[in-house]
């Protein structure tokens, strides 16, 4: 497998495809003979870098002491289940990768019997990072809505445990609660699931240093 790509979170530059500003587009630049951003010099050339993914071993994401442990999964992915054959390619893949995330799939992992919306909960709290599958039949069902809405109220600040995710949808219908928070727009498949990862691995590794700092 080739080395991963970019973590999604770092903020996109004018130009990047790899995320999409939600409402808008990027403000412009002013004209001067130093650029700015929000009123600082330009960062130095190193930042623009490619910011690597570590591996699970640099972040210790898998030591038994790991905050990672605290919940039942890492991901939940919470969709329409008119788009069930996207959601189990990625699930597939995320569950074959060396740090083997642990994900909620709905038709598999939900009590046979338990309540929707207990389930749904349920799913949300125990979980670190919450992948959105927003598609036409996502915006249509209640469900979903339902569960981004939980999701929100769980962790209000984009924090990278929230991942929208556009697939066959217009900019323009991107749902208005998500507004402050980057999304991801499907085009290659791999390549959507990659930024997926490296979202994941992101948050983990600052929950995991977060934890150890205090500690």
């Amino acid at each position: 497998m080739s080395s991963w790509f970019k973590a999604l979170l770092q903020k996109p530059r004018k130009g990047s495809n790899s995320s999409q500003w939600p409402l808008n587009d990027p403000p412009e630049r002013p004209s001067s003979s130093l650029p700015t951003v929000r009123g600082r010099s330009s960062p130095p050339a190193s930042r623009n870098r490619p910011r690597q993914v570590p591996s699970a071993d640099q972040v210790n994401v898998n030591s038994s002491e790991s905050a990672r442990w605290n919940k039942s999964y890492d991901v939940c992915i919470c969709h329409n289940e008119g788009d069930l054959g996207f959601v189990e390619e990625l699930v597939s893949y995320l569950e074959s990768q060396p740090e083997q995330f642990r994900c909620f799939l709905q038709p598999r992992d939900a009590v046979v019997g338990g309540a929707i919306v207990t389930e749904l909960c349920d799913a949300v709290q125990n979980s670190h990072c919450w992948v959105l599958l927003i598609t036409p039949n996502f915006l249509k069902d209640p469900w979903c809505r339902y569960q981004m809405h939980h999701a929100l109220t769980e962790s209000p600040m984009a924090n990278g445990r929230t991942i929208p995710v556009l697939k066959d949808v217009d900019r323009r219908d991107y749902p208005r609660e998500l507004r402050c928070i980057y999304f991801i727009s499907v085009t290659l498949w791999e390549t959507t699931f990659k930024q997926i990862r490296e979202t994941v691995m992101r948050y983990l590794q600052e929950l995991c240093e977060t934890t150890s700092r205090r500690d």
